[in-house]
């Protein structure tokens, strides 16, 4: 037995119900939405905007990061087997051999996608200002990356090369014999501490700063430690075997400069400020007035 290592041989699920079993990466998924509406919804009411905005985003964030996710793992990673009469179903089928089983296979650029496909969707729509919220969502959002990365660990996947450093995991589930990179808790504390450090940014400055400046250098913290961490990571997939930069990195490239010219323009008060530039949508405010009248009159 490897004595300079931890051996790690964690059940992937959580609970067992019957034919339902909570994972534990689908547990961490909900903690981490649960946590994110809560601090979202504070920021909302410290900067009172009426929080019907927050429940109707949510809707759309909530489908953009499963879809958007399930979607870019299938499309950015196994095209091969997904895009074939046999399997297409399987893209949005959360069930193995009879067994719910959740998705398995999720990949956070194509969430990051989906999030501002939804959020350019609900501009149009509530005239609420993107650059503005995506200020404020990539702070939940980071701490939502780090619980994800924690159901990483406990399914056993997406880890690391051979390593002799003490705190290498010997991931005896897949029947790995050596110590192993735990690239999941590397991934998870950078995004604890870019959490960290960006609501900290935030409460200073009370959601007082420049439009972009949040977002901005966000994308460049995170895609920078994901492109990092990439090189210490086992391939996916079988087609990054031999390339210097894998799938993940080659994604990860563009975000970091989409970061670097959004950080720019906010510095250059290039974008627009503040929730409504444009002011609110008549219409729609005027909805949720006279659904609140009608909610009070039936109390």
């Amino acid at each position: 037995m490897l004595i300079n290592a931890i051996h790690w041989n964690v059940d992937p699920v959580a609970l067992q119900l019957g034919s339902f079993g909570l994972r534990w990466y689908s547990l961490m998924f909900l903690v981490a939405f649960a946590l994110g509406y809560y601090i979202i919804d504070r920021m909302f009411k410290h900067e009172k905007v009426n929080e019907n905005y927050l429940g109707s985003m949510l809707v759309y964030i909530f489908l953009a990061i499963l879809v958007g996710a399930r979607l870019g793992h299938c499309l950015f990673y196994e095209p091969g087997y997904y895009l074939t009469s046999e399997h297409w179903l399987e893209i949005f089928w959360p069930f193995y051999k009879g067994q719910f089983v959740g998705f398995q296979g999720l990949a956070s650029h194509g969430a990051a996608i989906g999030i501002l496909i939804a959020l350019w969707l609900y501009w149009k729509k509530y005239n609420m200002n993107p650059w503005w919220f995506l200020d404020r969502l990539v702070i939940v959002v980071a701490v939502g990356g780090a619980f994800v990365r924690l159901g990483n660990l406990f399914n056993s996947e997406i880890y690391g090369t051979v390593t002799d450093l003490p705190w290498g995991f010997v991931f005896e589930r897949n029947r790995e014999v050596l110590p192993k990179h735990p690239t999941q808790l590397y991934e998870s504390l950078s995004y604890f501490i870019i959490f960290g450090v960006s609501l900290c940014y935030y409460i200073r400055k009370k959601g007082q700063f420049k439009t972009g400046t949040i977002f901005g250098w966000w994308l460049v913290a995170l895609f920078g430690a994901r492109l990092l961490i990439e090189f210490v990571k086992n391939d996916q997939v079988d087609f990054e075997a031999g390339m210097f930069l894998n799938m993940g990195q080659l994604l990860s490239l563009p975000f970091i400069i989409g970061g670097l010219v959004i950080a720019w323009l906010a510095h250059k008060e290039k974008l627009p400020q503040g929730p409504f530039p444009k002011g609110e949508n008549a219409l729609i405010v005027a909805k949720w007035k006279e659904e609140n009248e009608k909610k009070s009159k039936s109390k």
